[in-house]
């Protein structure tokens, strides 16, 4: 199909971006590399009016270190992540997750900050950020605040961003030398999940779920388990705890439930060894 008529303006300057979203409000979408929204506004699922690209906007694509944190623009794009010799260093999990996303044509526009603002439970790198226990930096009219990747994700396709806020980093912490994992159940290489799993073993353990849910969730009764002292075997019988996962031409919830066990237990197995 083809997207409803926009108005297209390009910002230079996040300020300016803010400006854009404060004049015409929830008629706006931002756009980087717009691997999430065209394709919602293909299918008239998204009807902005107003287009806002930021794919240009100086400062925003970098990766760099702030002490105990990795700070990632967030315009970077997927490919960059992968490739980060940084990231395989301190943060292997985020840069190989990123190269599991999509194709290359999509890792070499897509961007992290456009992926966790779409918020979609079925894409990989939410999951990354909400096992790593990130922090997402949002600038607006009145400043920045920071917003823990556990509070980020709010409903399908909604986010903690307001409507005159623009995503400007992600921060991770340094993991170097924990172990963890990333498994994905798909038909096809470059399909959606079915079910993936993010996990980090680092004194303490963080695990989410893909797909499993109207948004990215941690699994909370698993990470409980485990401070319990149960082996990751027992542990992963409680993945689907607290999920929700849909019934689609995929696979139904009841095999979600079942996948979520299995990638679970092979994650923290392959994280623990």
């Amino acid at each position: 199909m083809i997207p409803a008529a926009f108005d297209y303006k390009r910002a230079g300057s996040v300020e300016e971006a803010i400006a854009l979203l404060v004049e015409h409000a929830d008629e706006a979408k931002l756009v980087a590399g717009g691997h999430s929204l065209v394709p919602l506004m293909k299918l008239r699922l998204a009807i902005p009016s107003v287009l806002i690209d930021i794919g240009r906007v100086p400062g925003l694509s970098s990766i760099e270190e702030r002490g105990e944190e990795i700070a990632i623009g967030a315009l970077t794009r997927h490919h960059d992540l992968e490739t980060s010799v940084l990231l395989k260093e301190q943060v292997p999990l985020l840069a190989h997750t990123a190269h599991q996303v999509g194709d290359p044509q999509v890792r070499h526009r897509g961007t992290l900050g456009g992926t966790l603002a779409h918020g979609d439970p079925a894409s990989d790198l939410p999951a990354a950020v909400l096992a790593l226990g990130g922090t997402l930096v949002a600038q607006g009219p009145n400043g920045r605040r920071e917003i823990a990747a556990l509070d980020f994700f709010q409903g399908f396709l909604e986010t903690a961003l307001a409507v005159d806020e623009v995503l400007i980093e992600i921060r991770v912490p340094k993991v170097a030398g924990a172990g963890w994992s990333f498994q994905k159940f798909n038909r096809r290489a470059q399909d959606w999940a079915i079910v993936g799993v993010a996990a980090v073993v680092n004194g303490t353990t963080g695990i989410a779920l893909v797909n499993m849910g109207s948004t990215p969730l941690r699994a909370t009764a698993v990470e409980e388990a485990l401070r319990h002292g149960a082996s990751p075997a027992d542990a992963a019988t409680s993945a689907d705890q607290g999920t929700d996962p849909p019934s689609d031409i995929n696979a139904s919830s009841e095999y979600r439930r079942h996948l979520a066990t299995v990638l679970v237990r092979r994650a923290l197995e392959e994280a623990s060894s």
